[in-house]
């Protein structure tokens, strides 16, 4: 007798009997509760390594845990072989893709049944397998058909080196986890599936998810992204195209003191042409900008930062003129991507202090620092009234220079500016 354990021996022992036996098929059983447990499907870009180890440990405890306590487990393994990551690992190698691939799902095969885990191999699946992917493409042209599959512009994370899109959990410090290369964005066609047709649904549903936890449904929620509210588009000065912003709080409109396009906004080239004096400070943020996935972009612990373009677009309910900027945490995938906000203390603050342009904006033009919901205006037109007349409780309708009217006391002559409030369009007084 051995006095030594000699698992190299035992352990193949019991693989082959596992193999011939089969104890974790499983059959349609009526009788028994199911249960499905699934780990996420490796890439067959080389062998397991501890983190494949790790993750699939976890699932196999729990496997065996349901199948103790009776239910009728669906514990299956797969390999995620069809994409680019199988493609440029094997022009790394000089391998052809097919050999490259299939060669690593049988050594990742040896290795998961080394491991003991307890999958019902026979429902194993490789997504390069024609068999396979024939009814993905089924499924996608059914979606097809119902209008639910559609193309579209979009910003993605672009992998110079692999030459492929990247997730957001790909991108890591700024570049790709794969060959450490700079990340950027670039606009692709693609695929898009029509989810907002089931939004109302697939929230609703989140609430029957007993066991989940709650930053998780958050999470799905955000994802989901649904938002009611409306659309409303302000006139950019010296611009002939309006620009439309979707808000939740149309109520907020008289308090707007600024507007934000995305990085990846279409009207940015127009408004800042090639020898505007804002242009290369725009060029620079948009460039680093570029190299954030949207996660880092729109972290809530992230300091706001923007770039003045140079234009102001008019509140079209009070005619205010409020300046425009570009800010990283506005994205392209939400609304339409420029946003209208009221005065945030955080992002004008950095601005006021920060940003040039900002701060000559805030010197010279129309808003005052120490009272930001008022806007400074010139009367380039008023009703006939009695010069000098001092009844306040007299008015009369102006013009300012936004071409919005506004009562006033019949003493304001044109050439005057007066300030107005940006919340409600009122006439406040004199400026000083």
């Amino acid at each position: 007798m051995e006095n030594k354990y000699n698992h190299a021996a035992i352990e193949k022992k019991w693989q082959d009997v596992w193999e011939t036996t089969k104890p974790d098929k499983v059959e349609v059983d009526h009788d028994k509760k199911k249960y499905y447990v699934l780990e996420m499907f490796p890439y067959p870009s080389g062998k397991l390594h501890m983190g494949h180890v790790r993750n699939y440990s976890i699932g196999d405890v729990v496997a065996r845990f349901k199948r103790m306590q009776g239910y009728n487990v669906l514990h299956p393994m797969g390999f995620d072989s069809f994409g680019l990551p199988a493609e440029n690992a094997a022009i790394q190698h000089n391998i052809p893709p097919a050999k490259w691939t299939w060669d690593n799902i049988h050594e990742m095969e040896v290795q998961l049944r080394q491991l003991g885990l307890s999958y019902d191999w026979d429902r194993e699946v490789q997504t390069c397998d024609p068999s396979y992917y024939k009814w993905m493409q089924y499924i996608f042209i059914q979606f097809y058909k119902k209008g639910l599959a559609y193309k579209k512009e979009t910003q993605v994370n672009w992998c110079p080196g692999c030459q492929t899109v990247l997730a957001n959990e790909q991108v890591v410090d700024g570049k790709c986890e794969r060959c450490k290369s700079l990340v950027g964005k670039k606009t692709l066609s693609q695929w898009c599936f029509k989810i907002t047709d089931y939004a109302d649904k697939l929230l609703e549903d989140l609430d029957n998810l007993p066991g989940w936890p709650e930053k998780v449904k958050i999470m799905q929620k955000n994802w989901i992204g649904k938002s009611t509210g409306a659309e409303v588009t302000f006139e950019i000065q010296g611009y002939d195209k309006g620009l439309t912003v979707f808000t939740t709080r149309p109520d907020t409109l008289f308090g707007t003191t600024f507007m934000v396009l995305a990085p990846e906004h279409p009207y940015i080239d127009d408004l800042i042409p090639e020898g505007s004096e804002y242009r290369a400070a725009v060029e620079k943020y948009i460039d680093d900008a570029q190299h954030m996935t949207e996660i880092e972009r729109g972290a809530a612990n992230k300091p706001k930062t923007g770039v003045f373009t140079g234009r102001y677009a008019v509140d079209p309910v009070n005619g205010a003129i409020v300046p425009i900027y570009i800010a990283d945490y506005v994205m392209m995938g939400y609304g339409t991507g420029a946003i209208m906000q009221e005065q945030v203390e955080e992002a004008m603050k950095w601005l006021r202090e920060n940003d040039e342009a900002t701060i000559k904006f805030y010197k010279e033009q129309a808003f005052m620092v120490e009272a930001p919901n008022f806007v400074d205006l010139v009367v380039t037109e008023t009703e006939p009234g009695v010069k000098g007349d001092t009844a306040t409780n007299v008015t009369k309708t102006a013009t300012v220079e936004t071409g919005t009217d506004v009562q006033v006391p019949i003493f304001i002559e044109e050439g005057e500016r007066i300030q107005i409030d940006t919340r409600t369009g009122e006439y406040l007084g004199r400026s000083k």
